[in-house]
């Protein structure tokens, strides 16, 4: 039985741009099959707004992961800056797994990006593939999850490749997922055995780039013209035309781009 889950969560990473102040985390915990498991406790480490030193430093990380028998590492660095993005996650992978060792940690769990190994002019990703090969060479069984772009990003992706009033999108997939399932996903993983490998996870549709920009600018009315450029980079990075969408067979998320878009928009009302 596991004797505890502790959970690194980064408020930003997690959730949508929206600023989040207050939460509150609630449910329960599923195995592989969907059988809730008793007795499972679940400690949250907020690792953002000043409690990121946390992670840096080791400091505080011996006493909250005593009695914990797996980590669930979804921390995010505070600046995406290529030097500061480097130094977050090495470092903080580093202290983090010294210190699940020493409490006998059965199970290191983390959550990265599908396409990390192929975007290798990606500052952040360069970093995140630098957090994987510390994890591999870690010592503690582990679980890698690759996850495709969240749902809740779509705008934000559309106004960092906005010109002027026109979208500039590559020639790529793209395969998101709402944020709920990739939450799903990590905790599915997380109480079944360490695969000491990766699973990747992906919405139920693909997409191609602009059509997925399209489709979420309409449901915002919002009327920025979508042009597909071959130069036009994501987030600074070149990408090939399966980039973003999985390279094998990955496990699916339930909820649609337009189911997610109908919910967001009940939201705002």
């Amino acid at each position: 039985m596991l004797r505890g889950l502790t959970i690194f969560l980064l408020s930003s990473a997690m959730a949508s741009a929206q600023a989040v102040s207050t939460a509150q985390i609630t449910g329960t915990v599923k195995d592989q099959a969907g059988l809730v498991l008793p007795g499972v406790t679940i400690t949250v480490m907020q690792t953002d707004t000043g409690l990121t030193r946390t992670t840096l430093t080791g400091e505080g990380l011996a006493e909250a992961l005593q009695g914990a028998s797996v980590v669930v590492d979804v921390s995010n660095s505070p600046s995406f800056e290529a030097t500061a993005v480097m130094e977050f996650f090495t470092t903080s992978t580093r202290n983090l797994l010294k210190y699940a060792a020493a409490a006998g940690v059965k199970h290191y769990v983390a959550l990265s990006v599908v396409g990390t190994e192929r975007i290798p002019d990606s500052p952040y990703l360069r970093a995140k593939n630098a957090q994987e090969t510390l994890i591999k060479a870690g010592g503690i069984p582990y679980s890698i999850v690759h996850a495709t772009q969240f749902f809740e990003f779509v705008k934000r992706i559309a106004d960092d490749a906005t010109v002027g009033t026109t979208v500039r999108v590559p020639p790529a997939l793209i395969q998101p997922m709402a944020a709920d399932d990739v939450a799903k996903a990590v905790g599915r993983i997380a109480v079944g055995a360490p695969v000491n490998g990766t699973v990747e996870v992906a919405g139920p549709q693909q997409f191609r780039f602009d059509e997925l920009i399209r489709q979420g600018l309409a449901a915002r009315n919002d009327p920025r013209e979508v042009v597909v450029d071959p130069h036009a980079r994501y987030f600074g990075a070149e990408l090939a035309e399966r980039s973003l969408v999985p390279a094998g067979e990955a496990r699916l998320g339930e909820i649609r781009f337009e189911e997610w878009l109908g919910q967001a928009a009940l939201q705002q009302r």
